[in-house]
């Protein structure tokens, strides 16, 4: 999986209100990631971008968000979802705040691709609740291979209506079968 930034931010925790300083990794498949360090071995939190995410601000634009000790507001990002919450970070520096901002904005608007090798094509993948991606490292420096998996349920409804007509059908036959003794006297 492609990694578009990563680097230490400071995160308001949900509950308490309180700033942490975590290691956060903004991947390409829309998954920004918070750990305790840089090691990546305990992830702390992932907010899916690409299906949550509804505007990113920063700076000035984050009205009603106070940032750390020792932090200017230029520093500060939130990121609205599409719940009505938020995720508040506060970078080292307002350079860093605008390039985390416009790294999260292009992560949430920019569609995940699949290659068709037959037709030497790709296709945009329109992301929902319903699709899985999976993004791996593919055969050369800078290429990547996405594999979507559909939901399981997404075709109930139509194996339902397929068991229905089924039943009918097989309904209609048993019933014919029922006069067949009165016919044959």
């Amino acid at each position: 999986m492609a990694l578009m930034r990563s680097g230490w931010l400071w995160r308001q925790t949900s509950v308490l209100k309180r700033w942490k300083l975590n290691w956060c990794d903004l991947w390409i498949d829309g998954s920004l990631c918070f750990y305790k360090t840089d090691s990546r071995r305990e992830l702390e939190h992932r907010v899916r971008l690409k299906t949550t995410c509804v505007d990113v601000r920063s700076g000035l634009e984050c009205g009603g968000v106070t940032p750390p000790e020792s932090n200017p507001r230029e520093n500060l990002i939130v990121v609205q979802l599409r719940d009505g919450s938020t995720v508040n970070l506060c970078a080292n520096s307002e350079d860093e705040s605008i390039a985390w901002k416009l790294t999260l904005l292009e992560t949430r608007r920019n569609p995940v691709f699949t290659y068709d090798p037959y037709d030497d094509s790709y296709q945009a993948v329109p992301l929902n609740s319903y699709h899985t991606v999976y993004i791996t490292p593919g055969a050369g420096p800078g290429t990547h291979q996405v594999v979507v998996q559909r939901d399981p349920f997404d075709a109930v409804a139509e194996h339902l209506a397929m068991g229905l007509l089924a039943g009918m059908a097989a309904g209609a036959a048993m019933r014919s079968f029922l006069w067949m003794p009165f016919l044959l006297c």
